[in-house]
């Protein structure tokens, strides 16, 4: 449970706080294939998680269509302060595309679920 720190804001205490009661995922908690599927409010995204913050995501038409690995830098609230490694409702996530210098930060993520492991054929 966080407690508020003297050096930050107010704001930033609120929405630390804010964040622990939507909820989230840490990556490091999760193991390398796990499927999570990430509802914002403009988009549905599937993110292979690949470990070390890597992961195969899709799902937006522009940026990622198709899979593409990525490196996901964790989650914002619309500002520059980051929560690394941490996909979290009410938040907007950040990721670094092979393709385009700056961060893709998505619309409000609404929900975020681990599906079933994809059936991989060797």
């Amino acid at each position: 449970m966080f407690s508020c720190h003297s050096n930050f804001s107010d704001q930033v205490n609120r929405n630390i706080v804010q964040s622990e009661i939507e909820g989230g995922v840490y990556l490091e908690d999760l193991s390398p294939s796990t499927v999570l599927q990430i509802q914002t409010m403009h988009n549905c995204y599937t993110a292979v998680l690949l470990g070390r913050g890597q992961a195969l995501i899709s799902g937006h038409p522009e940026y990622c269509p198709h899979p593409v690995l990525v490196a996901i830098a964790g989650s914002t609230w619309g500002g520059s302060m980051l929560k690394l490694h941490f996909i979290g409702r009410g938040m907007h996530l950040e990721f670094r595309h092979p393709e385009y210098q700056t961060p893709i930060v998505t619309s409000t993520i609404q929900a975020i679920r681990e599906m079933p492991a994809l059936d991989r054929k060797n």
